[in-house]
């Protein structure tokens, strides 16, 4: 007698209850802030939001964040912070202002000089971090005041303005949409073709292997909705941006840095071990992850994405300041949080930071388009980022099935008072011999 082996097919009801809220709800909210915008705006002013130009602006003005969110969610993801980001990104600035106005240096080594100095920055702090053991908020706190001050110092409380042509293109003014004198308009469009085919020949192969091992958990209707949003976003992304005056340099210059970390996160050793060290320190190190030198490097490569962001920043304005990048440290904070960040750490992609940060984006421009006060936006987006916090516990709750309050009794690290005295005990006893398994059941142990 033979047995067959029948493979249940994904319904459309399994699927919708397997989908990653932590992915898909923050892209969900942009594309509804975005409509619930469009349609503030044309009822209070009679005109569009969602325009070529205002989606351009969005990203033009907020790349430097952006970027910065890059960084930080790696740092995040580690299980650390970095308060410093805004002052390096105006030292940097500073330091590149210097090197191409006064010294004289061409406009490529102002952006090597300034990325340079915040690799360093971020080698002294990662030091302190990872060999020295002091936690990553005193150590940032300090650079945070340490290198505002050494920009006031070096730039003598004075504006450095930039001259430099190629310089300027970097931070997307009107002179960012071209490259080496050709338009960017047709290359948008037809990178934006071509990456909507890539992704879709990649995603029906993964599928097919999927479904030939028997793995597979999304139906064929929720796959294909899944397919053609993808193609719809990407390729209505370049046209809107082929529309205006194609995708600025700086645009190019964050999708590769998206491309590439989204690669080193999921496809490297470095990647794994950024996630390992920061889901559990521990266990990372017992399995042979070098946590140290991991921490180490997360710091040093945040150091250097703030030098390019006080590149682009600097670039924007034409001119280095001493309040350059102010509380640029807080928006990179919570775009990462808002993108699907955990507070402890070992969660978060290179996406949800971007996201993260043009949900910030699009809220600042609609409600300035709106003509809400400073001070209302301020309020507002404070309020996102506690509901951002406020839904990865409660998603975390619902993986566990538990619900949004945790228990009042035992709730700190290691729990109770007792239980933490016991856990300290039993550690200071001599530990199982190698290739013997102990377990005590009723007060009887089997060995």
């Amino acid at each position: 007698m033979t047995t067959t082996e029948t493979q249940t097919r994904p319904t459309l009801w399994s699927s919708l209850r397997n989908i990653n809220l932590r992915a898909y709800g923050m892209v969900i909210a942009l594309v509804a802030i975005m409509l619930l915008f469009q349609v503030l705006v044309v009822m209070e002013l009679d005109q569009n939001f969602i325009t070529s130009r205002n989606i351009t602006n969005v990203i033009v003005q907020n790349a430097p964040i952006l970027i910065l969110a890059i960084g930080m969610m790696l740092v995040i993801i580690n299980g650390h912070i970095d308060l410093s980001v805004g002052s390096v990104l105006a030292f940097t600035g500073a330091v590149a202002a210097i090197a191409i106005s006064d010294w004289g240096m061409p406009w490529w080594a102002g952006v090597l000089a300034a990325i340079g100095a915040g690799a360093i920055i971020g080698a002294w702090q990662g030091f302190w971090v990872a060999y020295m053991r002091i936690p990553a908020f005193i150590v940032t706190l300090a650079g945070m005041l340490i290198f505002r001050g050494l920009t006031l110092q070096i730039l003598g409380a004075e504006t450095i303005t930039i001259g430099a042509e190629e310089f300027l293109k970097l931070g997307g003014g009107a002179a960012g949409y071209q490259a080496f004198g050709v338009s960017l308009q047709v290359p948008t469009l037809i990178f934006g073709i071509l990456a909507a085919a890539l992704i879709v020949a990649v995603e029906t192969t993964g599928r097919r292997r999927r479904t030939a091992a028997g793995i597979e958990s999304t139906s064929n209707l929720m796959w294909s909705v899944k397919i053609v949003a993808l193609v719809v976003v990407i390729v209505g992304g370049s046209l809107v941006f082929f529309s205006y005056r194609g995708l600025p340099i700086v645009g190019w210059i964050l999708l590769g840095l998206v491309l590439l970390y989204t690669f080193i996160t999921n496809r490297t050793v470095f990647g794994r071990h950024i996630y390992a060290g920061g889901g559990n320190e521990k266990a990372a190190l017992l399995s042979g992850v070098k946590t140290k030198q991991t921490t180490f490097w997360v710091f040093v490569n945040m150091g250097a994405l703030a030098g390019l962001a006080g590149v682009v920043a600097t670039a924007r304005l034409n001119s280095a300041t001493t309040t350059a990048g102010d509380m640029f440290e807080l928006s990179a904070i919570a775009s990462s949080f808002i993108g699907g960040a955990s507070m402890s750490g070992g969660v978060g992609t290179i996406i949800g930071a971007i996201i993260g940060g043009l949900v910030m984006g699009v809220m600042d421009q609609g409600m300035s388009s709106l003509g809400v006060a400073t001070q209302t936006v301020q309020v507002v987006l404070g309020l996102v980022v506690l509901a951002a916090v406020v839904f990865d516990v409660w998603n975390k709750k619902r993986a566990t099935g538990g619900g949004l309050m945790p228990p009042i009794v035992g709730t700190t690290p290691g729990g109770s008072g007792d239980a933490k005295r016991k856990a300290e005990e039993g550690t200071d006893k001599e530990p199982t011999k190698a290739g013997t398994l102990s377990a005590t059941t009723d007060d009887k142990t089997i060995s």
